[in-house]
């Protein structure tokens, strides 16, 4: 299980409950990650996993331009040197770089929404993946046919937000711009919406931060009563994502999601006891925010 961690006492409280890998990174190189760390918190965050026998994954996962291909090999090298164990990548030409210049750094293909077929994953695999995240949204008849395909494992999201847009271009900063009110974009990451205009219930999470503005699904995902079906497909590796759930309630949504993972390896899982974990879940989830399986449960063919 890899769960996102905000700070070095977050990623302290994740492995006590049993988090298997931490999801980190820093304000240049990584997309919506909750909390941008520093090298110096980075560095820790990594010795602590690897103190208690777990790993860390550094989400290495921006769209490189000219400016930031320019700032990479020093920051791989850091990463090299304090032994991250895996780093996430969405770009090629970070692939090259790992593949030509010797790297010791595995990598999980992270394309966000891009990744949505078996094939693709194949392919990446052939240049060197070792995972591949899978688009966050897509129906359990693919699911399950894209599972006995994977040459390599392929990453679910049990829980959190989905990304479905990302523009480089400051969308926030030029509309507070345009009504000449700055005041309202204080702590925008975690009360900012849109809505579609012929669609008042609609409040799609957005915020902006220096790789541009990012704007999430209607609803964050909730997949823990899937869990078991899930595993059953063939399905090992999971994310907990706690960009717009902060601090203790996050950890103890993961620990719900632990309890369920271990009650199934058990082989004595049950319904009623996943019903229970998903209502403590659903207890700690922000209130602003609401919940569903996403595309799970929808026909593929009704996909537009």
């Amino acid at each position: 299980m890899t769960a996102t961690a905000e700070s070095i006492e977050q990623a302290k409280k994740l492995l006590l409950v049993g988090v298997d890998r931490l999801y980190i990174g820093d304000e240049t190189f990584a997309l919506r990650v909750p909390s941008a760390l520093s090298k110096d918190e980075i560095a820790e965050i990594t010795a602590l996993a690897h103190a208690a026998g777990k790993t860390v994954t550094v989400a290495v996962n921006a769209l490189m331009h000219v400016e930031k291909m320019a700032l990479i090999r020093p920051y791989l090298d850091f990463l090299q040197s304090i032994k991250v164990d895996r780093i996430s990548v969405g770009d090629a030409g970070v692939v090259y770089i790992l593949q030509t210049e010797g790297y010791a750094l595995p990598y999980s293909y992270d394309a966000s929404t891009m990744v949505a077929s078996a094939r693709q994953v194949n392919f990446w695999a052939q240049q060197g993946a070792v995972e591949a995240v899978l688009a966050r949204e897509l129906p359990k008849i693919e699911l399950s046919e894209m599972a006995k395909e994977l040459e390599i494992p392929g990453e679910l999201l049990l829980y959190g937000a989905t990304v479905i847009h990302h523009s480089k271009r400051p969308l926030l900063q030029n509309y507070f711009n345009f009504i000449q009110n700055d005041s309202a974009q204080k702590d925008q990451a975690h009360y900012h919406f849109i809505a579609e205009p012929s669609d008042n219930d609609s409040h799609y999470s957005i915020f902006e931060d220096s790789h541009g503005t990012h704007i999430f699904a209607n609803d964050d995902l909730d997949m823990l009563p899937a869990f078991s079906e899930l595993t059953e497909m063939g399905y090992t590796h999971f994310k907990l994502d706690g960009i717009f759930t902060r601090g203790d309630a996050f950890v103890e949504i993961a620990k719900s999601f632990i309890e369920a993972k271990n009650e199934i390896a058990s082989g004595a899982v049950s319904a009623d006891k996943l019903a229970e974990l998903d209502t403590h879940v659903r207890a700690l989830h922000p209130e602003n925010r609401t919940l569903s399986r996403g595309f799970y449960d929808i026909d593929p063919e009704t996909i537009k």
